[in-house]
């Protein structure tokens, strides 16, 4: 229950996050996409500053919860996050939500919830033995090097879609060396925790998932990049939890429900992601600073 929590308190965190750091980035033109400009540009940007503030709120939650449960029982809840924030947004603005916000709300939650009950997922380790890190740093590595070098031919929603899927990738990344790093104080305390490789390159792959996230939301709508990272991110943790920790998921005819549920999961996004809120639009009457 406690990874549980936690990851419903990263889900919120990383969904208000985004849609503070769309807001900024996308105020940045154009030919700021892919350079440490871009990056100098949005420090300039109080909503920007208060976007990363809860970057790093939700990976304190975040080593809680991937050290509490299995990978592929944490990360899939994170799919949470764009529907909490419409609805604390909702809140905090005094504006009401259209029937079809609530028609994407409802799809997510009862898509999550199908996906996770039909999977049953749970078991294996909290740490990864052997050389089994070589080929899964390889390919990610080599997927994202793709995804970006695809993405400078692309314009508009198109570049975002596929930066946001990059982006996703290395999220994953960055859980499974979490989990693995922080698997290292049960082991052989603080000591082992800082002599860990995984701790470090756990600092790099999220650096590098949060410049692609910012050209993703640079590129394009949210409707574009939050389908691709949220459901990219969940399936390819899912993975990284089966292959590196040995986790279990229901197979056979279960595959069913459990695509049906990803499909819920994707329209409901998208049609959340349309969304004058997670846009990040000013309310009437406010101004962005």
């Amino acid at each position: 229950m406690i990874s549980v929590l936690f990851a419903v308190l990263t889900a919120i965190s990383n969904g208000s996050a985004s849609v503070l750091q769309r807001r900024a980035a996308s105020t940045v033109p154009d030919r700021a996409a892919m350079r440490l400009s871009l990056i100098r540009k949005l420090l300039r940007q109080k909503v920007w500053l208060a976007g990363i503030g809860l970057v790093l709120v939700a990976a304190g939650c975040q080593a809680i919860a991937l050290a509490t449960g299995p990978i592929a029982v944490v990360q899939p809840i994170f799919v949470m996050e764009l529907p909490a924030t419409l609805l604390l947004a909702s809140l905090l603005f005094r504006r009401r939500l259209p029937p079809s916000t609530w028609y994407g709300v409802a799809a997510v939650t009862c898509g999550l919830a199908l996906a996770m009950a039909t999977a049953a997922p749970g078991g294996g380790s909290d740490s990864v033995r052997g050389t089994a890190w070589i080929p899964a740093l390889l390919i990610t590595c080599a997927a994202e090097a793709v995804l970006v070098l695809w993405s400078v031919r692309l314009r508009g929603n198109a570049r975002a879609a596929v930066l946001g899927l990059a982006a996703a990738a290395g999220y994953a990344l960055t859980a499974a060396l979490m989990k693995d790093a922080v698997a290292r104080l049960d082991t052989g305390g603080w000591g082992a925790l800082v002599v860990s490789w995984q701790l470090y390159a756990t600092a790099v792959a999220g650096v590098g998932a949060l410049f692609l996230l910012q050209n993703a939301l640079q590129a394009g709508s949210l409707a574009a990049s939050q389908p691709m990272l949220t459901l990219g991110d969940a399936l390819i943790s899912v993975a990284f939890g089966v292959t590196l920790f040995g986790e279990s998921l229901r197979t056979g005819w279960w595959l069913l429900p459990q695509l049906a549920g990803v499909a819920l999961i994707a329209v409901g996004c998208l049609e959340l992601a349309r969304s004058p809120l997670a846009a990040g639009g000013p309310p009437p009457g406010k101004r962005v600073r």
